[in-house]
């Protein structure tokens, strides 16, 4: 069978896009410069009641949920649940005490018991996101509040030509397809609207999305580190037989150090967007 058009087989065998073996690097690198800003404002945006109970769906290593402790004070109930053992091993190791095994659309809980509920850039990752969403909304209280982030469509100078560079050892199509596989919704939620539509599907209401941009400061080496655990990173790492990974990696690592020497300062837009579950 040809590599390059095998992604089915390999998703049946080997899943590439688990969290499992990247979690250390993941929280190393990912969770500094990525997801620790936006996850603050997004708990900022929840305005979680004191010793509120919350639930951080595909919390990973345990980012969101630690910050909505702090918010919420030391008698909140703060539950982490995430598909990947790997990301909630080291989230055990940061103290969180609540962790769950699982996903959405089965969540194990009852109706209406969250206070609040939070999805940090999880909803890209789901076959369907009104089924998640509905979901999310059962096991909220009437007056609690749901946020999720999602990423924005604007491309960095250094994102797009590690992207570029990847399209010409890979294909951009075959990346294509099996990034869509793994993120079906990415694309569709960089748009605001479609946040916000998502969130009244669901039955929310005093729906607020805000859009925001985060700069962060990073060696060359790290960023290609931080690239390489990407969903795009780990397919190619699939797709490509072991030399031609290497020399991607060898080709990357020398282009990006002649143009931009040791330290690279990137951005990213995000998307926050928080509604309110109706009292009945």
């Amino acid at each position: 069978m040809d590599r390059a058009n095998s992604l089915h087989a390999i998703g049946e065998t080997r899943p590439w896009w688990s969290y499992d073996t990247v979690a250390e690097t993941y929280d190393r690198l990912a969770v500094p410069h990525i997801f620790t800003q936006p996850a603050k404002d997004l708990v900022a945006l929840l305005k979680l009641p004191r010793d509120a109970r919350a639930l951080d769906v595909g919390a990973g290593t345990g980012v969101a949920a630690l910050l909505a402790l702090q918010s919420a004070g030391s008698g909140a109930l703060v539950v982490s649940l995430d598909s990947s053992l790997g990301m909630l091993r080291v989230a055990r190791k940061k103290g969180l005490p609540w962790l769950v095994a699982g996903a959405v659309p089965r969540l194990p809980f009852r109706e209406a018991v969250f206070d609040g509920v939070l999805a940090n850039f999880v909803l890209s990752h789901v076959p369907s996101y009104q089924t998640a969403l509905l979901e999310m909304v059962r096991v909220l209280r009437s007056g609690g509040r749901l946020g999720f982030s999602a990423w924005g469509s604007a491309q960095s100078e250094f994102r797009a030509l590690w992207q570029a560079t990847a399209d010409l050892f890979v294909g951009k199509e075959e990346l294509s397809r099996g990034l869509r596989q793994a993120l079906p919704w990415e694309e569709w939620f960089s748009e605001a609207g479609h946040l916000q539509e998502a969130l009244r599907e669901a039955g929310l209401e005093r729906i607020e999305v805000d859009h925001r941009e985060y700069g962060t400061s990073v060696s060359v080496d790290d960023f290609l580190s931080q690239r390489e655990i990407t969903f795009q990173a780990r397919l190619m790492n699939e797709l490509l037989e072991p030399a031609k990974w290497e020399s991607f990696r060898e080709n990357i690592m020398t282009e990006f150090h002649t143009r931009y020497g040791g330290l690279l300062e990137d951005t990213r837009d995000v998307y926050l967007a928080v509604g309110t579950k109706p009292h009945t």
